[in-house]
């Protein structure tokens, strides 16, 4: 029998879990995941990691953190070590999947360090760096779209590395990342590089729109505001796939893929409900569009197998009732400009304190293993 996910895979939706461990690798939970839950790539992100490492009931990184202080390594080298050691074998997991997609799927993603957010010159550095260590070709280096990562994101791609672009709010900062993306793969062509290698996936976030859309509607208080609850969220991301299409129907793009460049295809990002009165698989079920990617904590990638109801395509023509949302929600007072620069600001703050919380526990492990 089809599962949910199975059919969803079938609707031109790749499920990538957002979540990554030692235990996952080594257990054998990943390749199962694969198989039995149409599962073609992973996201990582310092909190995920911080997770992971700082699991006091996992032994997992044990005995890599006594070799890494045996030989003296600080706190950010042994991360760099740990969590690009998990991402390399992550990727060899993946890695029939990959080649079977002919490099769009079986993808595992490595984020820069969030410290890095709003230094250009470094991302690209660090970009380049993890690129090389994890040296697989299915590994996507994840960076900010922060408008000192927008042009960071540029060079990267430039360089032939495959970006998974994140932290994106807006409409206006996701055509900033599109026209990034356009003229990394122009530069890298310029450069030598096989653009038909070049893949990359704007990471659009869902779930915190609502939460903080949806906060300011509270505060309202009115019927109108009121009846406008968790709506923003994926009328939101439904106009971003908007923008996909018409950005990449354009002139300037038709040319780079008639030579061969990838879509840049959009990723559905924080998928999780956080408002428990939602339907559990809100954000995946109201979000299916061929070439799309949706990445998924393991509680909403389990809903999603249990009791997802596929319905095929769920976004194109949708576009009219999704801008009809956005001009009640002005209406009422929601300056949407606001929501999503507090957004951004807020996702990398998060990021930074998850790096530095990963950081003292790198620094009390190693510690505790001299």
């Amino acid at each position: 029998m089809s599962t949910p996910t199975q059919a969803l895979s079938d609707a031109g939706v790749s499920i990538w879990l957002d979540d990554l461990s030692r235990a996952r690798i080594t257990s054998g939970n990943l390749a199962d995941l694969i198989k039995t839950r149409n599962v073609s790539g992973v996201t990582t992100n310092p909190t995920i990691f911080q997770g992971a490492i700082g699991n006091t009931d996992d032994d997992s990184y044990d005995d890599a953190i006594a070799a890494l202080a045996e030989r003296g390594a600080s706190a950010d080298e042994a991360i760099f070590e740990l969590t690009t050691n998990d991402v390399r074998d992550a990727a060899d997991i993946f890695r029939p999947v990959f080649d079977a997609t002919g490099g769009e799927d079986g993808r595992v993603s490595i984020e820069v360090s969030p410290d890095l957010a709003h230094d250009t010159e470094a991302t690209v550095a660090e970009a380049k760096k993890l690129w090389a260590k994890v040296d697989r070709p299915n590994a996507l280096i994840k960076i900010p779209a922060t408008k000192a990562g927008i042009p960071a994101i540029t060079a990267t791609l430039a360089a032939g590395i495959p970006v998974n672009v994140t932290l994106i709010f807006s409409l206006e900062r996701h055509a900033d990342v599109i026209e990034a993306y356009l003229a990394g793969i122009e530069q890298a062509r310029e450069n030598g590089h096989d653009i038909s290698k070049i893949h990359s996936v704007a990471s659009f976030f869902v779930s915190r729109v609502d939460t903080e859309v949806d906060k300011r509607l509270t505060a309202i208080g009115t019927d109108e505001a009121l009846g406008l609850k968790s709506l923003a969220g994926v009328a939101n991301a439904r106009l971003a796939y908007e923008l996909f299409e018409q950005k990449f129907a354009e002139a300037r793009a038709k040319s780079l893929t008639d030579a061969g460049a990838n879509l840049q295809r959009p990723l559905w990002a924080s998928t999780g409900v956080k408002d428990p009165n939602l339907p559990d698989t809100l954000y995946v079920t109201e979000l299916v569009a061929g070439g799309t990617v949706n990445t998924m904590p393991e509680k909403t990638l389990e809903a999603t197998f249990d009791h997802g109801e596929i319905a095929g395509d769920t976004v194109t023509g949708t576009y009219a009732g999704a801008h009809d949302v956005f001009a009640r929600l002005a209406a009422v007072g929601v300056n949407f400009d606001d929501v999503t620069q507090v957004l951004e600001d807020e996702g990398v703050d998060k990021f930074i304190a998850s790096w530095h919380d990963l950081q003292q526990t790198v620094v009390a492990a190693l510690e505790g293993a001299r």
